[in-house]
């Protein structure tokens, strides 16, 4: 089956991504979504969370690949538009990461960021 669009043109969710948030939401209930949230702190100024959500807050924006949803609420989204989420496994760790075209510099975590 192919890959499908996501539906916001803002944030994008890769491929990779995609199947990591399938495998992990594999064992929790029907409809738990990835929730990324941008809040104020860590080294850059602004950082990246990562959470998991059993439904949609009204002002959320819902991200979709594959049959598997992300979330993004509305006070997070300017700061990650035209944004991808991805998931990187490396020999130094797995994780989620956003490639962010708004941020004007990061740290060495990849997780704080400034604009």
């Amino acid at each position: 089956m192919p890959d499908t669009a996501t539906t916001s043109p803002e944030v994008t969710l890769s491929a990779s991504a995609a199947r990591r948030i399938a495998k992990i939401v594999a064992g929790q209930p029907d409809g738990t979504m990835l929730r990324v949230e941008v809040i104020g702190g860590g080294c850059s100024g602004f950082s990246y969370r990562f959470g998991f959500a059993d439904k949609a807050n009204a002002d959320d924006r819902v991200i979709e690949r594959d049959g598997v949803k992300a979330v993004v609420d509305e006070a997070s989204l300017p700061f990650l538009a035209g944004s991808e989420i991805d998931f990187v496994d490396e020999i130094i760790g797995a994780s989620f990461r956003i490639h962010n075209p708004n941020a004007t510099s990061g740290c060495g975590c990849g997780t704080s960021f400034s604009v």
